[in-house]
């Protein structure tokens, strides 16, 4: 079963529609290349020509999210930065809640 321009132009178009378009226009070229080269026998032989190619052309985009904030465990935090609110013991405060306790 041959496939017909339009599957192939789609195919190609479809890949082709994430890159940036200088790389957009040279995998085309490239895809209607390697296509004319092996005789494909459908969409699927296409695809599995053309999606390797295809990342050959991707760049990814930067990843901006974590460049101006940094780790979020090492942002200031005012539980970590603040005097404690009370005496480093066990028994925090124990002694002031019980100084006014009625005897008898």
């Amino acid at each position: 079963m041959a496939i017909s321009c339009d599957d192939v132009e789609l195919l190609i178009s479809e890949l082709g529609a994430s890159l940036a378009p200088p790389q957009r226009a040279a995998f085309e070229v490239a895809a209607r290349a390697a296509l004319e080269a092996i005789n494909c026998s459908g969409c699927g032989a296409a695809y599995r020509v053309l999606a390797p190619l295809q990342r050959g052309y991707w760049d990814p985009p930067a990843d901006d999210r974590m460049v101006n904030t940094g780790a979020r465990h090492h942002r200031p935090s005012k539980l970590i930065a603040a005097p404690p609110l009370g005496e480093d013991s066990s028994r925090c405060g124990e002694r002031h809640r019980n100084q006014f306790k009625a005897v008898g």
